[in-house]
């Protein structure tokens, strides 16, 4: 059933997901923290990658409601958040114009760091462009065939707090690297939770995420498991001087820990629709630690 169509604005709004860009600003703030803790931290690039992540953010959103419409894939047993484009606030013509505009948008922001980090960032500029159309778009989507995962730990992990940290500091430490890959698995835990509320209609589409392929009792242990491994992963740095980036980070488990409890009691449907609020909230909260524990240190 069509819900009332919101004004264009609204409806553009919407499209974009605004607040999925918390996935976003998760590994900014986190390769500004450890940059900031390594003394290289600079206002004028901090604002060029937030920039950078964010229209990325909103137009990989904008692609997926496109892609995943023209293969059928929004149906009316949808449980996430409406679709424009299924919905029918934007047609598909004029959602691929505004794909084309914020993919543009998001190159020239992505130029703009070619002063601070060379032009190596071209490249990866490139790749993030490319992989958020392969994610849902061509004869081999991506997320269709259950890559979902390992992309969210590359393109918001190891890409955006190690290319940070690179444009800041001009180097690529160990530090980064752990950084970015907790980074990954603490913003894993949302996809993880999508697709476990989503199992049953993702089967339908015939979209093999990793909790279709080995079921629901496996998508629990995932979200558990990669919300617990990011935390686990900052104990990487007590030994190495920044005690409370190791420390910090443990408070955000009691609060992961609820939201897989809860997850686990519902079990399926659109409750879990608050599930998925409250792993966007605990993925801030553990950022929010780890930044404060890198910049205590």
């Amino acid at each position: 059933m069509k819900t009332e169509k919101p004004g264009v604005f609204r409806a553009w709004v919407l499209a974009s997901r605004p607040k999925t860009l918390a996935a976003a600003a998760v590994p900014v703030l986190v390769g500004c923290a450890l940059a900031y803790s390594d003394g290289c931290f600079r206002w004028p690039e901090a604002l060029l990658c937030t920039l950078f992540a964010f229209l990325m953010q909103i137009d990989a959103n904008l692609i997926n409601d496109l892609f995943d419409y023209l293969k059928g894939s929004d149906r009316g047993d949808r449980l996430g958040p409406r679709r424009a484009c299924a919905e029918g606030w934007i047609a598909p013509r004029a959602m691929k114009r505004g794909i084309f505009c914020t993919t543009l948008a998001a190159c020239v922001a992505g130029l703009g760091l070619l002063r601070y980090g060379g032009p190596e960032l071209i490249a990866v500029g490139a790749v993030c462009v490319l992989f958020a159309f392969l994610y849902t778009a061509g004869p081999y989507p991506l997320a269709y065939h259950g890559w979902g995962d390992l992309l969210v730990v590359l393109f918001f992990g190891f890409v955006p707090v190690g290319c940070i940290y690179y444009i800041m500091c001009h180097s690529w430490t160990a530090d980064a690297a752990v950084a970015s890959l907790a980074c990954g698995l603490a913003i894993d835990t949302l996809l993880m939770l999508n697709n476990y509320r989503d199992r049953e209609q993702d089967a339908l589409s015939g979209k093999r995420t990793l909790v279709v392929r080995f079921g629901a009792r496996a998508g629990r242990i995932l979200y558990l498991a990669a919300g617990s491994a990011a935390v686990l992963l900052c104990l990487w740095f007590v030994p190495r001087g920044r005690l409370w980036a190791g420390l910090l980070p443990l408070l955000y488990l009691p609060f992961h820990a609820a939201s897989w409890r809860r997850m686990t009691r519902i079990g399926s449907g659109k409750a879990l629709n608050g599930v998925l609020g409250e792993t966007s909230r605990n993925m801030l909260l553990w950022a929010a630690l780890l930044s404060l524990g890198l910049i205590l240190g």
